[in-house]
């Protein structure tokens, strides 16, 4: 599995590649939403790890960024807030799953099932 991790905070960066490492065979990562298109486009992750609030571009304009040039990504907003609204406007957004930063001990559990299923861009799975 190959993630890409779009996250401002380079010490959450660095928890998050540390949760993910034992399951990923490349870690790319980039600081903000704005470079998440590029950086997509380049690596071609399997899953993107997406945060939410960043200072250029924020994660819901940059997962639909993504999806309108690669309708067959997968992103995972992963995020602080535990926001019905948020949740909402990821799915709209065309985002695979919604998890929380403070559960990355589940993160792998969100990953496989993410990777498991057909593109979300077509049927979002957020609950």
């Amino acid at each position: 599995m190959t993630i890409l991790i779009v996250e401002d905070n380079p010490t959450v960066r660095r928890l998050i590649r540390r949760a993910t490492s034992d399951i990923a065979d490349k870690i790319w990562e980039c600081e903000d939403g704005a470079d998440a298109l590029a950086a997509y486009t380049a690596d071609r992750p399997d899953v993107v790890l997406m945060d939410v609030r960043m200072p250029r571009m924020d994660g819901l304009s940059a997962t639909r960024e993504i999806l309108r040039h690669h309708p067959d990504a997968r992103i995972i907003i992963l995020t602080d807030y535990n926001d019905d609204e948020l949740r909402s406007a990821a799915r709209e957004a065309g985002a695979c799953a919604y998890a929380l930063k403070h559960n990355l001990t589940e993160l792998d559990t969100v990953l496989q099932e993410v990777l498991g299923q057909p593109p979300c861009a077509s049927s979002p799975r957020i609950n």
